[in-house]
């Protein structure tokens, strides 16, 4: 009978209804009919929230009121189990890319280096692209939309980062965890969507040029940005709303420098089907699907420039969508390298070395792909450069007294 219970309890915890007693209530009373038990025992105590405490392998549940017990099972198993909403309890290690106390210095350097230099180089580009009338065009549009998720990409995960290192503690809390998890989903997805539309873009003003100006129109252009913030937030809400959902033990090691989806569903005690099934499927419409898209619209530029006649023609047309193409394959390549490291190899300083790859180094070298490259951007911010210093108290004071 009691081996029956356990497997009851697991069945109703593979649906996340341990609280509903009247289920259990009735599925009690199935087993003492099948077990020829007395329906109304004079054992029972009056407590029944003390009656019938089923040890499961990993928690100890109460069968009438679904609650669990701190105390572990046996003395071998120091793993605690705590609701996902009980944020009393819950706290998350946070175990970063090295244990060693002589490189957290060189490392807090060299991250706080490259947060600075993102953060430079994008408000950069926002800056030339809102003060430089010529480029108020949609390809700089999305430009500076792609710079701002840079910026809140990068911020996400490395302030979150130094302060640790800074403070010699690991730990983050569960609500910060949980925030933290549904920023980077945002601004990863968002900077996927935005990379379409700017193929996209490319795509109308290499292809079709004469109707460029018509169908790249203010208002499309506003409304797919405001479409790609929208599925974002929609998909990030809902995966952290499903995490919500979810069980852990108190002892949680997260073998990264920030809050992982997939890190976080392996600390899970309670079934993760439905998260698992609800993320691969995010997987490929926000990254599969956006990825087709980019290599459709370049595969229709490529014959496109093959169809020019002069050779600088042919330059002209490749260098408008050569940054971009870099900064998409970047962004693509460094999201496969991190996805391969994680599924191919277990060690946790590889998955950590391509997460920071992924997530430092690709919003760092993107403003200086769209600078080097770009003529324009390099003729926005002298300008910009410029008239800031014809502005400043000292230049003013030289041609004063010239």
């Amino acid at each position: 009978m009691e081996s029956c219970k356990t497997s009851l309890v697991a069945f109703l915890n593979l649906y996340n209804i341990e609280r509903h007693r009247a289920w259990l209530l009735v599925l009690e009373f199935y087993i003492r009919i099948r077990t020829n038990a007395s329906l109304f025992p004079s054992d029972l105590p009056k407590n029944r929230a003390s009656a019938f405490i089923i040890n499961h392998p990993r928690r100890n549940m109460d069968i009438h009121t679904g609650t669990f017990l701190l105390s572990s099972p046996s003395s071998s198993d120091h793993h605690h189990v705590v609701q996902g909403n009980d944020t009393g309890m819950a706290q998350f290690i946070l175990l970063g890319l090295s244990e060693e106390l002589e490189l957290q210095p060189l490392i807090f350097g060299l991250f706080l280096s490259m947060f600075l230099i993102t953060m430079f180089g994008n408000l950069l580009i926002i800056l030339a692209t809102i003060s430089d009338s010529h480029l108020h065009t949609p390809m700089y549009f999305f430009l500076s939309n792609l710079s701002f998720v840079d910026i809140c990409f990068i911020s996400t995960t490395i302030p979150k980062m130094l302060v640790n290192i800074q403070t010699q503690s690991k730990a983050i809390s569960y609500e910060g965890c949980i925030t933290q998890m549904q920023f980077y989903i945002l601004f990863v997805e968002l900077e996927n969507l935005i990379l379409t539309v700017m193929s996209y873009d490319r795509f109308i003003a290499i292809c079709d040029p004469l109707h460029y100006a018509v169908i790249m129109s203010p208002i499309l252009c506003g409304l797919m940005v405001l479409l790609s913030w929208m599925m974002s937030a929609l998909n990030s809400l809902v995966q952290s709303l499903l995490v919500l959902r979810l069980y852990f033990c108190t002892v949680l090691e997260i073998p990264h420098f920030f809050c992982d989806l997939k890190e976080v569903l392996r600390l899970a005690c309670s079934d993760t089907i439905l998260n698992n099934a609800v993320m691969y499927f995010a997987v490929g419409l926000f990254g599969a699907v956006p990825l087709a898209g980019i290599c459709y619209s370049y595969s229709r530029i490529v014959s496109s420039i093959c169809r020019i006649s002069s050779a600088e023609g042919k330059y002209k047309a490749f260098s408008t969508c050569a940054s971009h193409l870099s900064v998409a394959s970047l962004f693509y390549c460094t999201g496969l390298g991190l996805y391969l490291s994680s599924t191919a190899t277990h060690s946790r300083y590889s998955s950590a070395i391509a997460s920071v790859i992924y997530i430092v180094v690709t919003p760092m070298l993107n403003p200086f792909i769209y600078s080097l490259r770009n003529k324009d951007i390099k003729r926005a911010l002298r300008r910009f450069f410029g008239v800031a210093a014809m502005k400043g108290p000292f230049v003013l004071g030289l041609r004063k007294c010239w």
